[in-house]
């Protein structure tokens, strides 16, 4: 049977059909070449570097999750872990801690802006970084787009004029799924990375916290508190006789320069440094010790003295891992190799940010204590031909002492960024190898560690800040020579 021509309402019909085979072919093809480019750009699309008050981070979008809702990702130094803040949509931000430093700059501008502005300064960097990223995001899969929009064009063996119209209306259609795409499943992200007003926002804090237990009877007869680390306990020296569990092991000496001030000054003095102790971890949180006991959290003892007029900190060696750094230098052929310094300037950088949040939990502490912060003392000077077969030389003494020279700085950059008071406790002529070291050599208990006369000269230099800090006695005149008492 021959069929006979169409009738206008089928042609009609079949042209429809063809239309929307034809539709249906290109809306599942762009969708998927959508799909592939946008993947693709996600994988390729450079962070966006911002800084703000010596903080440098990288935003992205890590790769999407199945999940509606969820924390980003936060590379803090190499170690993955998930950002504090939540995000909604299965795209979540990608940060990356690169950098932090307290340079002289940084330090001005922290003293002159305030917080505040510093704070909006960093949300906004946050907020307009995750923007940069997205528009770099969707031009690079445009670009991927090109190419198999293309080669569509081509497989279809459509003319110059037509695979120029597909090429355009395909790349309209990526730039629409990807703009569209971040807008409905991520528009709460630049709100919550604008709530971020400090890094430790997006990292939170995760000291160790102390069992729950009877309220500390606060100690209103203490006039000074020391927090810190081994050299405030003066590990290595006598302990004292009754010293209790807790002070011995934490190596808390009756040689300390905490004990010095308080006999100068005919102060009580609570020390509560630990052998150890790092900001996080032993001044912030609860630090382990080596038989397993816990030490509380220094901070909160301190605050148990409630009249103390000063608070001294020696704190920092611990946080860059010196005694570590300082064994791995003497070990290897050369100090200042690119693995070791990279390491080390890591180091440095966290314990930047965990010192600026002491700093700012010290600056808070009812009655406004004053606050001295205590650099670290040289322990090689010019001659250390007594050390030469340990492996120290001159040009591992440089780097070693160049990077106690950095830690120094965030020191005193930082007291002075709030105000405190800052002691540089000169060991000059008395470092190891001269006739009459500060410091414990090799042989001793706790090597590069005060001894008893280093413990009082560091004493000695905190005497002569304390007057300048507000409601302190004068100062007494100390020497360091032991066996003669003290004034």
């Amino acid at each position: 049977m021959v069929r006979g021509p169409y009738r206008p309402g089928e042609r009609e019909i079949s042209s429809f059909l063809r239309l929307t085979r034809i539709a249906a072919f290109y809306v599942v093809t762009f969708g998927i070449i959508a799909a592939g480019s946008i993947w693709l750009a996600l994988q390729v699309t450079p962070l966006q570097t911002v800084s703000a008050a010596g903080q440098t981070a990288q935003v992205g979008a890590v790769i999407p999750a199945f999940n509606l809702s969820g924390p980003g990702e936060l590379d803090l130094f190499g170690q993955m872990i998930p950002t504090k803040p939540r995000f909604d949509g299965p795209i979540r931000p990608l940060l990356q801690l690169t950098h932090i430093t307290i340079d002289a700059q940084v330090a001005q501008l922290l003293r002159s802006d305030g917080p505040r502005k510093l704070e909006l300064s960093l949300s906004q960097q946050l907020a307009q970084g995750w923007t940069r990223y997205f528009e770099w995001e969707t031009l690079i899969a445009a670009g991927f787009a090109v190419i198999p929009l293309v080669a569509l064009a081509g497989l279809r063996r459509q003319s110059h004029a037509a695979m120029l119209k597909t090429a355009a209306a395909g790349v309209v259609v990526v730039c629409a799924v990807n703009i569209g795409g971040v807008l409905l499943t991520a528009s709460s992200t630049p709100a919550v990375l604008r709530s971020v007003k400090t890094l430790d926002d997006l990292v939170g804090t995760d000291p160790l916290t102390a069992v729950p237990g009877a309220v500390a009877r606060p100690l209103p007869g203490v006039q000074a508190v020391v927090i810190g680390d081994s050299t405030a306990a003066a590990v290595g020296n006598a302990a004292a006789a009754n010293a209790s569990a807790l002070d011995r092991a934490c190596g808390r000496s009756s040689q300390s320069y905490a004990a010095d001030l308080a006999s100068v000054n005919n102060w009580n003095v609570l020390n509560l440094a630990c052998s150890s102790a790092t900001i996080q971890n032993g001044l912030l949180g609860v630090q382990v010790l080596n038989n397993g006991q816990l030490a509380p959290a220094q901070l909160d003892e301190a605050q148990r003295a409630t009249h103390a007029k000063v608070i001294i900190v020696s704190v920092g060696a611990d946080d860059v891992e010196w005694s570590i750094m300082t064994r791995l230098c003497v070990a290897s052929a050369v100090c200042n190799d690119k693995v070791s310094t990279a390491y080390f300037d890591q180091l440095l950088g966290s314990f930047t940010r965990s010192y600026y949040q002491l700093l700012g939990d010290l600056a808070d502490l009812p009655g406004t204590p004053a606050v001295l912060v205590n650099e670290y003392y040289s322990p090689f000077g010019p001659n250390i031909g007594c050390l030469a077969r340990y492996g120290l030389t001159p040009a591992k003494e440089k780097v070693l002492l160049a990077r106690l020279g950095q830690l120094n700085t965030v020191l005193a950059e930082g007291a002075q960024t709030f105000a405190f008071g800052v002691a540089d406790p000169p060991f000059t002529g008395h470092e190891l190898c001269t006739s009459d070291p500060w410091v414990q050599g090799p042989a001793d208990p706790a090597p590069l560690h005060p001894n008893a006369s280093g413990e009082l000269a560091i004493a000695l230099a905190d005497q002569q800040v304390l007057p300048t800090l507000q409601g302190l006695k004068p100062a007494s005149v100390v020497s360091p020579a032991r066996g003669t008492g003290t004034d």
